[in-house]
């Protein structure tokens, strides 16, 4: 009784804190932030590049503009995705059914179609009047866009949207041409362009552009015989990160000159493709799964890897311990409050009353942070986001969560006995660092090979790891989802076990006397005599 009066009084009093509450709304912040911060930043974020374009060959002139366009529409066809599927979440269903078309459907083969344009051959070409189709055709076998296909394909999606739904605002495009400067024409040098516009390229000036200045992005100088004798590009741009302008325009003209060479060679570059396409499948079979049920699917795959964040949890939980019993043992020892307490308890039912109340503070912040992550990634999702189905029915089964919640107890009170032990023997933080120190080093090596155990979860090292205590509970939780070996299992367990009784009998020991000393901490030698001491 005494003990849960202990761990009761210290747990209410770390819940009490700001620093608790801080944590615990701190994390579905920063988990909200992760999900909308990438997509802010990717809409708002990079502002639209104005690129000069000089190109000595008309065709791959043209390809590359077309690329520009399909970049932009790209761009448009991800916002209007996102627009339709947050206006329509809650009637979708019922709209399809009455009009018989599948949104979701129509905009996938949209994307297809606009990749399309990426295929720069002779054949192919989306601003070529000659191949409009029936915008009444939604899903033709090749839909390639032209101008006005594209706006009315864009109009037709937006009228499945309900009554009273937002205004889709359209994106700003990813990237403008703009002529050149006043006085240089397409019969300047290249040296002559370059010179010109070496200036706005640095951010020395701003590039005069449809009556307004503007940050010049790029200047691409496409050769004469790019596609005939494969001349480089000359691509100028003070941004080496970027390169998804020049990666779509050499792709572009890289699609051409292929195709000039099927061309020449006779071979079909429809054939080409579909031959491709061809891929040989393969379905994977687990031997230690039960017979008729062997196959390999999704569930299993992210079980092999689930156990990295049970392994980096535990990782957390620790370290979120250590600061706690620390910060908790040095301040109601240098208060005297300890005193107290030691005139209403014993040291030992001190120690497991810290050691529980503390572990409950854990607890409780890591199923907050749990629930808040599973949460906000269903919430953002949707409704399609059956991989957070998965990811439960992967982690919530019997033989996996036993070995969890045991490892995790185990490994748990393994470390916290430690730190218990070491907040005892130091009157301040700074003293308790340079005991924390070695013991971050130990932590150190399971996190850094959490993610290369589940590739060989059997192997000599994972087998070796796993008996060494301070190191069991994160390598056997990272071998739980591998089946290892029963003897393993119950080895590793029945040696962890003793190993926190050890802990325990030796941090009891360490806190009977440490709690009560002032004053400089104890040599190593002085430890030892303290272990060695009759009294319990």
């Amino acid at each position: 009784m005494r003990i849960y009066r202990v761990a009761l009084r210290e747990y209410l009093e770390n819940v009490k804190t700001k620093g608790f509450w801080i944590g615990i709304l701190l994390f579905p912040v920063m988990i909200w932030l992760m999900v909308e911060v990438p997509k802010f930043l990717e809409e708002k974020g990079i502002p639209t590049r104005h690129v000069a374009i000089v190109s000595r060959d008309a065709e791959a002139g043209e390809l590359a503009r077309q690329r520009l366009t399909l970049l932009n529409r790209q761009k448009v066809l991800q916002a209007l995705q996102q627009h339709i599927a947050e206006a329509t979440e809650s009637q979708r269903k019922e709209m399809l059914e009455e009009q018989e078309i599948d949104a979701a459907a129509l905009l996938d083969r949209l994307e297809e179609g606009l990749e399309q344009m990426s295929q720069g051959s002779a054949e192919i070409n989306p601003f070529n009047p000659k191949q409009l189709v029936d915008i009444g055709d939604l899903i033709p076998d090749e839909y390639l866009l032209n101008d006005g296909q594209w706006l009315a394909m864009r109009n037709l999606l937006l009228n499945q949207l309900p009554k009273g739904s937002p205004e889709f605002v359209e994106p700003d495009p990813r990237f403008i041409e703009v002529g050149l400067l006043p006085g240089l024409t397409d019969m300047a040098t290249d040296a002559e362009i370059e010179t010109a516009l070496r200036p706005y390229l640095r951010a020395e000036k701003l590039y005069p552009a449809s009556g307004r200045n503007v940050d010049l992005f790029a200047l691409v100088l496409i050769p004469e015989n790019v596609l005939s004798e494969k001349e480089p590009i000359r691509f100028w741009s003070s941004n080496l990160a970027d390169t998804d302008l020049l990666d779509a325009i050499t792709d572009s003209l890289t699609d051409r000159v292929r195709q000039m060479e099927y061309d020449s060679r006779g071979i079909s570059s429809s054939e080409v493709k579909e031959i491709a396409q061809i891929r040989v499948r393969s379905n994977n079979f687990n031997p230690n799964k039960q017979e008729g049920e062997e196959k390999v699917g999704i569930r299993d795959k992210i079980r092999q890897y689930a156990p990295v964040g049970f392994v980096y949890l535990l990782w957390i939980a620790i370290f979120t311990v250590a600061q706690m019993l620390l910060n908790n043992t040095i301040e109601e020892k240098s208060n005297r409050i300890i005193e107290v307490l030691l005139s209403s308890v014993t040291t030992n039912e001190l120690l497991l009353g810290k050691v529980l109340g503390v572990a409950a503070v854990g607890v409780t912040m890591q199923l907050a942070w749990i629930g808040s992550m599973l949460g906000i990634l269903r919430l953002k999702a949707g409704p399609g986001a059956e991989w957070v189905v998965d990811l439960l029915a992967a982690v919530v089964s019997p033989e996996l969560l036993i070995g969890f919640i045991f490892y995790f107890v185990t490994g748990y009170l393994f470390y916290a006995f430690l730190f218990a032990g070491i907040g005892s023997i130091c009157n301040t933080i700074k003293e308790a660092q340079n005991f924390m120190s070695p013991m971050m080093l130990i932590l150190m090596v399971p996190l850094g090979t959490m993610v290369f155990i589940p590739n060989d979860p059997n192997g000599t090292i994972a087998t070796v790891m796993s008996w060494v205590p301070p190191w069991t509970p994160f390598i056997m939780m990272n071998r739980m989802a591998a089946s290892p070996p029963m003897g393993e299992i119950v080895g590793t367990g029945i040696m962890l076990l003793i190993s926190v009784i050890f802990v325990f009998w030796m941090s009891a020991k360490i806190f009977r006397i440490g709690v009560l000393r002032t004053g400089q901490p104890p040599k190593f030698l002085e430890l030892l005599g303290w272990l060695k001491s009759s009294r319990p």
